[in-house]
């Protein structure tokens, strides 16, 4: 599939901001001393890092094209 470059631009800055969401959340997590909000935080952590590798797929598909 071919992406314009508006597209592709818009998917680079979703990855920069969630990349600044994970690197927060990790930061924070260790911080954290209730058992629940560190759940909390670790659903955040997972769900993030799959979107982040979802979304370099589409950069690299997008590159490639």
């Amino acid at each position: 599939m071919n992406y314009a470059l508006h597209e592709v631009l818009e998917v680079h800055e979703m990855a920069v901001f969630k990349t600044t969401c994970l690197t927060k959340s990790k930061t924070m997590k260790a911080l954290v001393t209730d058992e629940r909000l560190q759940g909390i935080m670790q659903q955040d952590i997972d769900v993030s890092s799959r979107q982040l590798q979802e979304y370099a797929s589409i950069l690299s598909n997008a590159k490639q094209q």
